[in-house]
């Protein structure tokens, strides 16, 4: 009788185990895909998502409720984004049925010379206090967003992030310990304890935090549009601010500030058409190193393979070495863009790569003559915005002009001080860029809008997240659960070189035999927390006329569809 039910218990537990496995999907997936055909939202915290979708309801398009969104998000996330930051976003247009591109990063100070550097003997333009400082771009791209394509005012569009900010609203996890690590890091600098450490200490996960002065500068852009931010009292307040501190961003900096329209570039990959944006941002490194993949045969390797896993790290070293010469501000630099996204191109870099050993240091190719947040949202119309926008370092610079309730990007830190460098420091040059949004179409028409958060892990994301659904088959939610390579130490823009091969860094999910290989290949690998992005998309499927939303278990991020 005992025999008999040893049998009996063991059975059963087989049974609850089996019963247990997902019905679709690898078991690293964290949740379904999100189904909706009137809309859908995927951002980086869910208040932001639900005020989306609010717009939407009420007759906003995706154009909208993408600002709304991002409004909202710069006072929930204050760690990763707000209006003293830079934008970019990648647009589907239904009505005109293209792809618009839109660059709103700002540019260095023009009183701010390359002499100062060299005087002062800076070797590095630093992370922190005034000397990084750029124009804040977020807010004119809004209005360029909404100029061209908006439908609500724009004081509907902001009001939900300034009812938020008044009343408060309880922060959420990732946030709250991304909050304490930012405010101890910067709260010695002017403002940042009285907004962002009431009681002195940063709000914990569960606790209601309030910015009225961000509320306020909110209600200004309302009522007085891009020109009260960037000619009005808050371009004045700013520039006294950074009088104050030593730094040299002006009124006249801001005055002069204005976004761009851009054409998206594209390469083809298995026959998808993967659109980023070109310099002085980073986005045409995923199409590089998709190019150079694309003479594998990835899908034979296997996911989560050493002979997958070496390959897109030696492709990834490549592609970096070209974004560390060459990647810079066009209107100060010729960036030779044709050129670096060609197959072409792209088949004499591949040749470079053994199967068999890591490579310690590759040249960048000889031609002729830190945290952010990611949104995209879709709307019953087709119109699909893919928008990133970020403070750069966390929570920035630390300048917090007095009254404003917001933090200044500290994007600068990227310049070069080397002479003659594409991306050397000039004055109104706009610096290279880590942040960018990623677009697929499928024979011309809209796929899956996409990105992926977190500095130089952005187009190692991006082309991750390609081979994920393209090569690997994943669904939208599995490609960005899937576990993540984040290789690091190639040559950075700022003019550092790579010289010993870098650091691999494995996501926890990768075998521990595999791990083993890649070291034995010469891989250098270190265990990191975090720093693997990110990650929110939305498909279009037009056969059955919805939308699957996608946003992954790494964030406090929603998506999210009506």
């Amino acid at each position: 009788m005992k025999k008999l039910l040893v049998v009996l218990t063991i059975t059963c537990l087989n049974t609850v185990l089996y019963s247990q496995d997902r019905v679709t999907g690898h078991d690293f997936a964290g949740r379904s895909e999100i189904i909706a055909g009137n809309g859908m939202a995927a951002t980086s915290q869910p208040l932001a998502t639900q005020v989306a979708l609010d717009i939407l309801k009420k007759g906003g398009n995706a154009i909208d409720a993408a600002i709304a969104a991002n409004a909202v998000l710069g006072l929930v996330e204050p760690t990763g984004c707000g209006i003293g930051g830079d934008l970019f976003a990648i647009i589907w247009s239904a009505d005109k049925n293209q792809l618009f591109g839109l660059n709103a990063s700002g540019r260095s100070p023009r009183s701010l010379k390359p002499d100062y550097f060299k005087n002062q003997a800076y070797e590095f333009i630093p992370s922190y206090g005034a000397l990084p400082v750029s124009v804040p771009g977020c807010v004119d791209g809004w209005y360029e967003m909404h100029g061209m394509f908006g439908k609500l005012p724009m004081k509907d569009i902001l009001q939900p992030a300034i009812a938020y900010a008044y009343e408060g609203f309880p922060v959420s996890e990732v946030i709250a310990w991304s909050l304490e690590r930012n405010t101890k890091l910067l709260q010695e600098y002017p403002n940042i304890k009285e907004i962002y450490m009431p009681g002195g200490k940063s709000p914990a996960k569960g606790e209601v935090f309030r910015n009225p002065l961000l509320a306020a500068t909110l209600e200004k852009i309302a009522k007085g549009g891009r020109d009260e931010f960037y000619r009005g009292s808050i371009a004045r307040d700013i520039a006294a601010f950074m009088k104050e501190q030593g730094g040299f961003l002006s009124y006249d900096d801001l005055s002069r500030h204005h976004s761009e329209w851009t054409e998206p570039v594209s390469t083809v990959y298995r026959g998808y058409e993967i659109w980023e944006l070109p310099p002085n941002g980073q986005g045409i490194a995923a199409l590089q190193i998709l190019n150079i993949l694309e003479g594998f045969d990835i899908s034979g390797m296997g996911f989560g393979s050493a002979e997958y896993i070496h390959h897109f790290t030696e492709a990834k070293k490549l592609a970096f070495e070209d974004r560390s010469r060459y990647y810079a501000d066009p209107l100060f630099s010729s960036v030779p863009v044709d050129r670096l996204i060609s197959k072409k191109y792209a088949a004499e870099r591949r040749r470079l790569i053994s199967p068999e050993k890591a490579a310690r240091v590759f040249d960048a190719g000889l031609f002729e003559a830190g945290n952010t947040i990611y949104l995209t949202v879709a709307d019953r119309y087709g119109n699909m915005v893919s928008l990133i926008q970020s403070n750069y370092r966390g929570m920035g610079s630390g300048m917090c002009p007095t009254g404003l309730g917001f933090v200044l990007q500290n994007r600068g830190e990227m310049f070069s001080l080397s002479e003659g460098h594409p991306n050397a420091y000039a004055p109104g040059k706009r610096p290279f860029h880590t942040i960018i949004p990623a677009f697929i179409t499928r024979k011309g028409r809209p796929w899956i809008s996409f990105g992926v958060m977190g500095g130089d892990m952005q187009p190692q994301g991006h082309a991750q997240i390609i081979i994920n659904l393209i090569d690997f088959k994943m669904n939208l939610q599995e490609a960005g659960d899937a576990p993540r390579i984040y290789h690091t130490g190639s040559s950075e823009p700022t003019g550092e070189q790579m010289t010993d091969g870098g650091i691999l860094m494995l996501e926890s999910g990768f075998r521990t035999e595999v791990i083993q290989k890649l070291l034995s290949m010469g891989h250098r690998i270190q265990w990191n927390l975090g720093g693997y992005g990110g990650y929110q998309a939305i498909m279009k499927d037009e056969r059955n006329n919805v939308y699957f939303g996608a946003s992954e278990s790494r964030k406090d991020g929603q998506a999210a569809g009506y």
